[in-house]
C-alpha cells in the first residue's frame, strides 16, 4: 500500500473525519465544513493552519510553505518513508486538534492528552491553547 493510500486510511478513521476526492487529484479531509488537508495522490500533504502556527513549523523546519500558495498558512510535506508518513500525520493530527478543540466537551483535557501524545513542544502547545473556548479554559 502505498504512503498516501496508509495516510488516507488513518486519517479517515478519525472522530468525525469525511473523505472527499480534491479538486486537483487526491483525498480532502473535513471535520464539519473545516478543511484540516489534504494529501496528493504522490505523497504531497497540503495542510491548513492559522498563520501562527504555520510560522512555529516552518521556524522548527517542521514543514514547508506550501508550493502554490507560499504566503497563506498552508504548509506542505512530502511523504518518501515510512518516517515521513508517521510525520504528515503528526501534522495533519494538529490541524485536525485546533478544529476539535473548537467543540470538544472537554477541550482543556483534549489538549492536554493529545499534547502528551503528540509531544508537542511548549509554543506549539501554547498556540493551540488558544483554540480551546474562553468557558473552558482552566483557572
Amino acid at each position: 500500500m502505498t504512503y498516501w493510500k496508509q495516510f488516507e486510511t488513518q486519517v479517515s478513521g478519525w472522530p468525525n473525519i469525511a473523505t472527499h476526492p480534491h479538486r486537483f487529484g487526491g483525498r480532502e479531509f473535513r471535520l464539519g465544513s473545516a478543511e484540516v488537508g489534504h494529501v496528493h495522490t504522490g505523497g504531497i500533504v497540503d495542510i491548513p493552519f492559522p498563520r501562527a502556527i504555520h510560522d512555529e513549523l516552518l521556524t522548527q523546519g517542521l514543514a514547508e510553505n506550501h508550493r502554490w500558495v507560499p504566503n497563506s498558512g498552508w504548509v506542505t510535506f512530502q511523504m518518501r518513508s515510512q518516517e515521513d508518513l508517521h510525520h504528515a500525520l503528526w501534522l495533519m493530527r494538529i490541524s485536525y486538534l485546533r478544529y476539535a478543540l473548537k467543540s470538544a466537551p472537554d477541550a482543556h483535557q483534549l489538549l492536554e492528552r493529545e499534547s502528551r501524545e503528540l509531544h508537542l513542544s511548549p509554543q506549539l502547545r501554547s498556540l493551540l491553547g488558544q483554540f480551546v473556548p474562553r468557558e473552558q479554559v482552566a483557572s
